[in-house]
């Protein structure tokens, strides 16, 4: 097999059932396709009381600077009903001008082209001018706690360093060379809990309803926004996500209630800043919100999720200049430099060094019948070994 091929890279890719956690070939096969091209290949095992452990890979070409990473996970998301999909969802299969198969957008295929692009890059120019890395996770489709965070302290206290950083997540939403994702919003979550007294629904005078309390909580969360945007950010948004009472019983006034929420931030807030104003609207709707007419005001408890994934944007003008120049060239698209979507394992790279992502349109990610079409994963090919080319010219001292 020519590694060279992005096709045959995904199709062998594919073929590995490493649905979270489970590593299921992919990285012995990515590793197969990066010894020959002169890496040096490290397998990493990630753990966690509690958490089933994760292997992660890291490669490395060459030993000088400047250091490119490419960022990424070989772990998929379950395929849901397998007889729902119109080929096997792990046999890669061809139909017309698509490839069949989950991971093929969610992103074994901007693994499989950027391993393609390194090889016609050495075949063309020789070994880069600096050096190149993979840094791949299996554990980015699932809680993200055994994978790219711990990966990159583990390659850090090794003595890794990097001046950039591409991750080939699926970024376009309708053709190649629409959208570079060049910083993420942050995200906060949290559940309040607001108790009142259980009893009968008749006699609501012998108890306390929380359910009065907590919807004007709610709704104090959600409006008014907390702020018009930025210029490289869309407003903030908090969507409560649920809403419980764990009551079967239409007769039965309930003991709680509780809702959770989620808040997607822009660089107007930070996770500590926006946490309080989260607690400034329930302390206030609180107040105003009494469990029934005349009584005393709510109180509410909130437990935040653990890790707030913070807000952050990439102004690296070597990097964006050079990927937005490359998808340029190929595709005579100027790409929208965004920061629109959820989180990704870029909002842990950021800390290391500056970073962009790049990949396949997203259509079809986490669907039955995940495809990509063929000349998709020939033009991505395209794209990243221009790329290449303009990032280490730019990055050398001239």
């Amino acid at each position: 097999m020519s590694v060279s091929d992005p096709v045959a890279n995904l199709q062998a890719l594919i073929r590995c059932p490493s649905v979270t956690p489970a590593e299921g070939g992919a990285l012995s096969t990515l590793e197969a396709m990066l010894l020959p091209l002169g890496f040096t290949v490290e397998r990493m095992v990630a753990s966690e009381p509690g958490m089933p452990d994760v292997e992660n890979l890291y490669a490395r070409l060459g030993t000088e600077e400047p250091h490119l990473m490419f960022a990424g996970h070989t772990d998929v998301v379950p395929p849901g009903e397998e007889a729902s999909w119109s080929h096997p969802p792990f046999a890669a299969e061809i139909e017309g001008d698509e490839l069949f198969g989950r991971g093929a957008v969610d992103m074994k295929g901007g693994i499989a082209c950027f391993v393609a692009a390194v090889a016609r890059h050495i075949e063309t120019h020789g070994a880069p001018k600096g050096s190149i890395s993979f840094l791949i996770t299996g554990d980015e489709e699932g809680p993200s706690v055994n994978g790219t965070e711990k990966l990159l302290r583990w390659a850090a206290e090794k003595g890794e360093r990097w001046d950039a950083c591409l991750v080939g997540e699926p970024t376009n939403p309708d053709h190649l060379g629409d959208m570079i994702k060049i910083g993420r919003r942050g995200s906060v979550s949290g559940r309040v809990t607001v108790s009142g007294v259980q009893g009968h629904a008749a006699y609501p005078h012998l108890a306390d309803n929380p359910v009065r309390a907590l919807l004007p909580l709610a709704s104090a969360l959600m409006d008014p926004p907390f702020d018009a945007g930025t210029p490289e950010f869309p407003a903030s948004n908090l969507e409560v996500t649920s809403i419980d009472v764990g009551n079967p019983a239409t007769n039965v006034i309930p003991a709680r209630a509780t809702f959770a929420f989620n808040i997607r931030f822009n660089d107007t807030w930070t996770a500590d800043t926006v946490k309080a104003e989260i607690l400034r609207r329930l302390d206030a709707a609180a107040a105003d919100s009494p469990l029934r007419p005349g009584r005393k005001a709510a109180i509410y408890e909130i437990v935040w999720a653990e890790r707030p994934s913070h807000v952050f944007l990439t102004r690296n003008n070597g990097l964006i200049a050079s990927l937005s120049g490359a998808v340029e060239e190929v595709t005579g698209r100027v790409p929208q430099l965004s920061t629109t979507g959820g989180t990704s394992d870029a909002r842990f790279i950021k800390d290391y060094c500056p970073v962009a992502e790049f990949g396949l349109v997203g259509q079809t990610m986490h669907m039955v019948d995940e495809r990509v079409p063929l000349a998709d994963l020939e033009v991505l090919t395209q794209i990243y070994g221009t790329f290449l080319s303009r990032w280490f010219d730019n990055a050398l001292p001239s």
